[in-house]
Parts: C-alpha cells; structure tokens; sequence
C-alpha cells in the first residue's frame, strides 16, 4: 500500500490524539475522586447503621424504664394503702403484723426496683452518647461525601471537555487523511488498544520501543518514500521523519 509521504506524517498528529483520548479514558476509569465517593457513603452507611442500632436501644431502654418506674409506683400505692389501714386503728393486731410484714417486704422490693430504675438510668445515658456519637458521625460523613462527590463531578466535567477537544482535533486531522490509509490506521489501532502508527527514531519503533534488526532496517531503508511500511513487532505504521536513522 502506497501513500503520500507527507500524509502519513499526519498520522503521528492522528496517534498523538488517539494517546490522549486513551490517558483521557483510563483517567475516567481510575479516578481517586470516585474512590473517596464511595469510602465517603460506605462510612455514612456505617455510621446510620450505628445510629439505628442506638436509637433502637434507646427506645427499648426507655421502654423497660417506664415499666420500672410504674412498677415502682404501683409498690408505693399498695404500701400507702397498707400504711393506711395499719393508720386507721380499724385493723386487728393480726393484721397489723401482716400488714407490717408485707411493708417490710414492699420496701425491699421498691428498693429492688429503684436500683434497677438508676441502672437503666445510667445505661440510657451512654446510649444517647452513642447515640450522638453516631449521628454526627453521620453528618460528618454525609458532609465528606457531598464534597467528594463534588470534586468528582468537576474531574469528570474537565475530562469530559478534554475528551471533546481531542476529539475535536482528531477528527479535523483524521479529514486530511485518505479513507484508506485511516481504515488502515484505524484497523491497526483497534489491535493495540492505542495508536495505529509511531515514529521510527534512531532505528527504533517508538510504539513497542523495539530497535529494528539489520534485515528490518534494510527493508525501511529501501522501502519507496511513499510506501506504506510496518513494524514487523507490533504491526504499527511506521513513519519515517529525518530523526529515523536510515
């Protein structure tokens, strides 16, 4: 395949582009900005799960304190009521002793009770530490995602507008090119996963960065200045400039 010798020089422009648009979409696939979104909500995740698990203990804590406390109240009326008949002078001594005796054991048990009410008091308290502590680990989290988020957005929206001028400046190059020698190039680059030509400079492929043999030189070196010549490792176009070594 022949072409213009000059036109193929247009193709080291055209691999140039091809390179960026390639860094360009690496770059998207890798950025660190996405990484931080992610660790950023995978931490608010953890600590609204956290905060849940408080809030739930809290309501239970709460719940077992009411039951307490009522109990509590309910020992205190029956020993009023007690109290209160022994007060009267209406019970008989036999009742007085069992009233006394029952007394006795109410106040043992209020006494149970209030302990456990005091318990519960100091168990609610670290609840509600974690409690906050899950909650503003929270809001710090979600306020560490949103700026992450943000600094993400503003990496893609500079990729995304560097992508569109290397395509831009692709695509005017790509128009001084013949159909044929880009469905070449295109074809080419399609198999590397990067450019369809390089440069040959001092006597080596600056695609695969391999030095050509004696026999390969010689090849390039007789080669017509208009033909099409590739490289026998990496099948890339190579273009010969002044710098070639031949």
């Amino acid at each position: 395949m022949k072409a213009d010798h000059f036109e193929q020089q247009k193709l080291l422009t055209l691999a140039a582009e091809d390179v960026a648009l390639t860094q360009l979409a690496h770059r998207k696939r890798t950025l660190p900005e996405v990484a931080a979104v992610e660790a950023a909500a995978e931490s608010e995740r953890g600590f609204a799960e956290a905060e849940v698990r408080a809030e739930t203990e809290v309501r239970d804590l709460d719940r077992e304190q009411k039951r307490l406390e009522a109990d509590v109240e309910t020992v205190r009326q029956r020993a009023a009521r007690d109290q209160g008949r022994i007060d009267s002078g209406a019970a008989t001594a036999k009742e007085i002793t069992s009233l006394q005796s029952e007394l006795q054991s109410l106040s043992r048990r209020q006494s149970d009770l209030e302990d456990q009410v005091l318990e519960l008091m100091e168990r609610r308290e670290t609840a509600d530490a974690t409690l906050v502590a899950a909650q503003e680990g929270r809001a710090s989290a979600a306020a560490d995602r949103e700026r992450a988020e943000q600094l993400r957005d503003d990496a893609l929206a500079d990729i995304a507008d560097a992508t569109a001028r290397h395509e831009a400046a692709r695509a005017e190059v790509a128009a001084g090119v013949s159909e044929q020698l880009l469905a070449l190039y295109d074809r080419i680059r399609a198999q590397t996963g990067t450019t369809g030509a390089a440069v040959l400079k001092a006597r080596q492929c600056q695609g695969c960065r391999i030095e050509l043999n004696g026999r390969e030189l010689a090849a390039v070196r007789n080669a017509d200045p208009h033909e099409v010549v590739r490289c026998e490792n990496c099948g890339r176009i190579l273009v010969r400039t002044a710098e070639s070594g031949l």
